[in-house]
């Protein structure tokens, strides 16, 4: 695959190993996760944007960044705890990102809706990723089509008969379901789920909201908060192959390489059925 980097096209066979890829190497990864918060103290210090960082954040950045090299070798790299130290890579339209443990909070307060993220983002969008949930032994992967399967972290990704493909939901006529931020429910996410017709409300943490998006289980989740790109691409490349949508309050899809804004992303909704987005 080495010859594509330097172009933003990747063939289907391409995009469905390197899903495969990363859905291996987020396994490998949680790990050292769940060492850390096996501890009986899990520290943690503030970054410059007042966001948490543990130790499990930097194991598993490190991880994957080794193996990222090893495996793809000099496909630049945009990280989470490496660009709060201001490091980012220079790179075209082809790049890497990762979030190493999204949902720090989570993690410190030993819920178990933790992830590790990893994606490839070419020409503005994502096209392959995978999410792990170690204390859950969950795996989540997409890059043509999206498949979730039981994995035990540290372990690998189970063999193919062991996957479950993903499909998005028509929106169902008696009310969707919409999920909500744990840790970041703001006033304009309560108005725009007020317009909907909902049925029912979930509260989940992390980029288990695209997971539970992609897998059916839910039909909406408004952002309008602050996200950067490393916690948004890996569920949006499960979401999309899917068959759903990640759209900005005009309708357009959400855009990567975001490198002026230094890749935060501004206000978006997730949608399971696109012909939903019209309702807003």
């Amino acid at each position: 695959m080495t010859d594509h980097w330097t172009t933003p096209t990747f063939s289907p066979t391409d995009r469905a190993g390197l899903a495969r890829l990363f859905g291996d190497l987020v396994v490998g990864a949680g790990a050292l996760a769940m060492e850390v918060l096996a501890r009986p103290n899990v520290e943690s210090r503030l970054k410059d944007d007042k966001s948490p960082v543990t130790e499990a954040d930097e194991r598993v950045e490190d991880y994957l960044l080794a193996a990222l090299a090893r495996d793809l070798p000099g496909v630049p790299i945009i990280a989470e705890e490496a660009a709060a130290r201001g490091e980012t890579a220079p790179h075209g339209e082809a790049f890497l990102l990762i979030d190493p443990i999204d949902g720090t909070r989570e993690f410190l307060a030993r819920s178990p809706e933790f992830t590790v993220n990893l994606a490839l983002v070419v020409d503005g969008a994502p096209v392959a990723g995978a999410i792990s949930a170690p204390a859950g032994s969950k795996v989540w992967f997409g890059g043509v089509d999206s498949f979730m399967a039981d994995a035990a972290p540290g372990g690998a990704l189970p063999a193919s008969q062991d996957w479950r493909r993903l499909h998005t939901r028509k929106a169902p006529a008696q009310g969707m379901t919409a999920l909500v931020s744990k840790s970041h429910l703001d006033p304009e996410t309560e108005a725009f789920v007020a317009r909907l017709p909902v049925a029912e409300r979930m509260s989940v943490g992390s980029s288990l909201k695209f997971c539970a998006v992609a897998e059916g289980r839910a039909d909406v989740y408004p952002r309008f908060g602050p996200t950067m790109e490393w916690d948004t691409a890996a569920g949006d490349a499960i979401l999309r192959a899917a068959g759903g949508v990640v759209l900005d309050p005009s309708g357009t899809p959400l855009r990567y390489n975001k490198s002026r804004e230094k890749y935060r992303n501004g206000p978006f909704i997730v949608w399971g059925d696109p012909a939903s987005a019209t309702l807003s």
